[in-house]
């Protein structure tokens, strides 16, 4: 039997009327329903018109939120030599090549991004059964597989948001924290909304957006007005 939904819950999902709406009152009813006592992530949600079983319909990218997420991701960085040392004066939190493969193979996983170099890759491969399911996977289209260790690190920190379609055409993203001022948050879900536009694939016909939704960790799903997309097309 499905639990009652809390009063909390039921009070900020009545808040929200049957309709859509624009993106900077989208953020401020987020926050004026807001009732969680931590800070939640806000996160925006893409319906897309795709058919994610075609290769040629694949929708994926990466991109700098302007105002981060409001939290520094741990990164994890594999890497040998002189990359070694260029990560750690980067920022990297964790650094190793061989020894830091083995210690995810035996299960650990205490990080939240992983950058690799290209040549540590043969090893990094054995770890697609771990860090696959948990979208940890360093990719050279994500720009996490690289020799610019350096630019890759500090990208991660400043807010680096990776996106792709699953299977059910669904694409999604935080675009920061419910404290954050409203513009931050406007400006950011524009940005991400932006990045899936451009990126959409030239074999994708009929609309592409299909809906926006903008939601908190513990909060009601707030539909977007499609006019926020079709702004960057």
């Amino acid at each position: 039997m499905a639990r009652p939904q809390g009063k909390n819950i039921e009070k900020a999902r009545k808040a929200v009327e049957h309709r859509p709406y624009p993106l900077n009152e989208a953020v401020e009813l987020l926050q004026k329903v807001k009732y969680a006592k931590f800070d939640e992530t806000v996160e925006l949600v893409l319906r897309l018109g795709v058919d994610p079983r075609q290769a040629d319909q694949m929708v994926r990218g990466t991109l700098v939120l302007p105002h981060g997420l409001g939290k520094s991701k741990k990164v994890l960085v594999i890497a040998s030599g002189e990359k070694i040392r260029e990560a750690e004066e980067a920022g990297a939190d964790l650094v190793g090549g061989e020894e830091m493969v083995k210690k995810i193979q035996e299960g650990w996983t205490d990080f939240d991004a992983v950058i690799a170099t290209p040549d540590m890759m043969k090893s990094v491969g054995r770890l697609g059964k771990v860090l696959g399911p948990r979208g940890l996977m360093p990719n050279p289209k994500a720009g996490t597989v690289t020799f610019d260790v350096k630019t890759a690190v500090q990208e991660v920190k400043a807010g680096k948001v990776e996106f792709r379609v699953d299977k059910t055409a669904i694409i999604h993203a935080p675009v920061g924290k419910t404290t954050f001022p409203a513009q931050r948050l406007v400006e950011n879900a524009q940005a991400f909304i932006s990045a899936v536009v451009k990126a959409k694939p030239v074999a994708a016909k009929g609309k592409y957006v299909r809906t926006i939704t903008l939601s908190s960790t513990m909060g009601p799903g707030i539909p977007i007005d499609l006019s926020t997309a079709e702004a960057h097309v």
